[in-house]
């Protein structure tokens, strides 16, 4: 097919995603290599956001490619009743992985349906069946996951499911607290969800369910005390934590798991995106030793006709296994210092971005219309005048691609990133901030 006839079929035959259908004209992609892809013209895009946040080990990776062809000429599918080796040696690394309080793993097809299996072991465990999530979250669209999500894309399933509810992020620079003291922050909002929780009734709530790291709604990382205090809110009340780690996991934050960097344990782990980094789909639920005995003789009521899919297990294997062996974690960790200082700079330079948060290779500028009043470049859930898509056409002119959401800008590259890719990216950034006038 041409790049015209692509693109008319695409408009013609498919319905895209939080999009208005009418005058959509995608990129037409021809092929992609490490940090790159390319248009169907030539044009070289660099993939700042690394699709989804989910491609965390580029374009063409080999090892995983051929880990799927492998798979593929022994069998490409068998049932979740049977053992399948990729699917058992994948839950054996992941399991190995996490902290020594896991057990075993549920399979699922992303991060959607982990999160919504997820909720429904926690209920099932605990008997309880209120369910706490935050208002700056995004845990997936389908009906139980939009239910968990507390930003503008839960709106259309409204009225929700009974036993959903909300309380804030930990968001120091929205809620004007001092980001010095952040023992003292965190205090704050542990003491105000306490409050909630017992005029909830704490006997009726099952699990508390967070994005370690808020992801698209603006990159908000816990201050320090806040998610160890968490953990202690959550024991003291019997209840479930649950970290959803579908963007966070898998490096992104310089850890395996986002939850490390401040030494918790979760009692469930959600996954998908860097399991396989989108090469097949595939996500994931991991439980406690102690959850997983429960279900010794309690029927685990959760399945799903592709949980475990052999060639996506294989993929994830592959994926997971080059993470250690080409020290991914560390370049991560090493190339987010790069990224901070370049980002800090891009604050001070531009009296539009309010503030900068990243860690690891994880990171949102936040656009504002003055750094005193911290007022949001665009108002939240809205952009009646496009001025977020003016930003991204500019930097997509450039080649620089990547995503908004509200009045952030997500900055993710693939972590295979080098030094001098990120200088030459965010130099583009910088430009199209001042191009924008911001």
């Amino acid at each position: 097919m041409t790049k015209e006839e692509i693109v008319s079929a695409h408009g013609e035959y498919n319905l895209q995603s939080w999009s208005k259908q009418k005058g959509l004209s995608p990129i037409a992609v021809r092929n992609g290599d490490g940090l790159y892809f390319w248009d169907m013209d030539g044009k070289r895009y660099s993939d700042m956001s690394s699709q989804l946040v989910n491609l965390n080990l580029g374009h063409g990776n080999r090892a995983i490619i051929d880990a799927i062809k492998e798979q593929a000429e022994k069998y490409c599918y068998i049932s979740p009743g049977y053992a399948s080796e990729s699917r058992s040696q994948l839950a054996k690394d992941l399991v190995s992985f996490l902290p020594d309080t896991f057990g075993k793993i549920f399979f699922t097809n992303g991060g959607a349906d982990a999160n919504e299996n997820a909720v429904k072991i926690a209920r099932m465990y605990t008997g309880r069946h209120k369910i706490f999530s935050r208002y700056r979250s995004y845990h997936g669209s389908t009906f139980g996951a939009g239910n968990l999500t507390g930003e503008p894309r839960r709106y259309p399933l409204e009225p929700g499911i009974p036993g959903f509810v909300k309380f804030f992020d930990p968001y120091l620079y929205r809620d004007g607290l001092d980001e010095t003291d952040q023992e003292k922050a965190s205090k704050q909002y542990l003491a105000r969800l306490r409050e909630q929780i017992i005029y909830e009734g704490p006997d009726s709530v099952a699990a508390i369910v967070i994005e370690t790291v808020t992801g698209s709604n603006g990159v908000i990382i816990p201050p320090s005390g806040y998610l160890p205090g968490l953990r202690a809110l959550c024991d003291e009340f019997g209840i479930l934590l649950i970290c959803d780690e579908v963007m966070a996991g898998f490096g992104r934050t310089g850890a395996m798991f986002a939850f490390e960097n401040w030494g918790i344990k979760p009692d469930l782990v959600t996954f998908a995106k860097g399991v396989t980094c989108g090469y097949v789909q595939l996500g994931g639920v991991a439980v406690s030793s102690k959850i997983a005995a429960h279900f010794d003789d309690a029927v685990l009521s959760c399945g799903l006709t592709y949980s475990g899919h052999p060639l996506a297990c294989a993929a994830g294997v592959a994926c997971v296994r080059y993470y250690g062996e080409h020290g991914i974690l560390e370049n991560a960790k090493e190339r987010g210092k790069t990224l901070s200082s370049l980002l800090q700079n891009i604050q001070t330079a531009h009296p539009g971005v309010g503030d900068v948060r990243s860690i690891g290779l994880f990171a949102a500028v936040e656009l504002v219309k003055d750094k005193k009043t911290r007022e949001p470049l665009v108002p939240y859930g809205k952009d009646p005048e496009g001025i977020m898509k003016a930003i991204l056409r500019r930097l997509a002119a450039k080649g620089f691609m990547t995503y908004s959401h509200e009045n952030m800008i997500i900055v993710a590259p693939p972590l295979i990133i080098t030094d001098d890719q990120l200088v030459e990216e965010l130099a583009k950034l910088d430009e199209a901030l001042t191009e924008a006038g911001l």
